[in-house]
């Protein structure tokens, strides 16, 4: 039996950068499958360019991950990125990368984790076509076959994923990124409150492996879930528009 975890993000939510050591801590869990679905919170008309309102607006939130999460910022970042008047957040590039890199044997989840870093400790632009190229490179993807597949994945495949994305979170109820919920073999979908365990990434990783291993323990752990008072970090999130204040 396989259980799957779906998580929803996009590449340019704060939160979702200070839930990366989550992700990773559960790409370490055994017979736990990942699946990527980017929300597009900037693309298409909401892609902003850099300006001084979108840097007040961002920076209040980058400071609490910081202190919630101990996740770096860069001066390049804040100093620079930030003030980069010519950049411009676009969701659907680095979404289109990751959809690439995951139809490379599986690598989407060290692609947006790479792009993370690019982006809140570089100050790289990371919706630039060769950004996302050097960054492939980077962890270790084929130069030419991921330039094969991120043409391939640009345009109508990253908009249908979108798409797709935002009817499935309807479906199961996620209004904000990250979401996160399991899927058991048979089907059944679960909504996990991932937000509570915010730099905590060996409890999650514990808790994902208590589900995946043992179906009665994980029955119980949903239910000790149902009864905890979710934290500050835990109401922070990003809609499919701005992250929330």
């Amino acid at each position: 039996m396989t259980t799957t975890l779906h998580y929803f993000f996009d590449p340019f939510c704060g939160w979702c950068y200070a839930a990366a050591p989550l992700l990773k801590a559960a790409r370490d869990v055994t017979g736990l499958r990942i699946a990527l679905h980017g929300g597009g919170m900037m693309a298409g008309p909401n892609a902003q360019r850099v300006t001084p309102a979108l840097r007040d607006y961002v920076m209040p939130h980058d400071r609490r991950i910081a202190a919630t999460t101990g996740q770096p910022f860069g001066i390049a970042y804040f100093d620079g990125l930030l003030r980069d008047g010519t950049a411009v957040f676009d969701s659907a590039p680095p979404t289109a990368a990751i959809l690439a890199a995951e139809s490379l044997g599986g690598h989407g989840a060290r692609l947006l984790h790479r792009l993370q870093q690019a982006h809140y400790v570089d100050g790289l632009r990371i919706a630039d076509g060769p950004v996302l190229q050097t960054m492939a490179e980077e962890v270790g993807l084929d130069a030419g076959a991921f330039a094969t597949a991120l043409a391939r994945t640009v345009g109508a495949t990253t908009q249908q994923h979108i798409e797709d994305t935002r009817a499935l979170m309807r479906k199961t109820g996620i209004q904000g990124f990250p979401g996160v919920a399991l899927e058991t073999a048979d089907g059944r979908l679960q909504v996990v409150d991932a937000g509570r365990y915010l730099g905590q990434p060996a409890a999650w990783q514990a808790l994902l492996a208590e589900r995946v291993g043992t179906p009665s323990a994980a029955e119980a752990v949903l239910q000790t879930d149902a009864r905890m008072p979710a934290g500050a970090a835990a109401a922070a999130r990003c809609g499919p528009d701005a992250c929330a204040r």
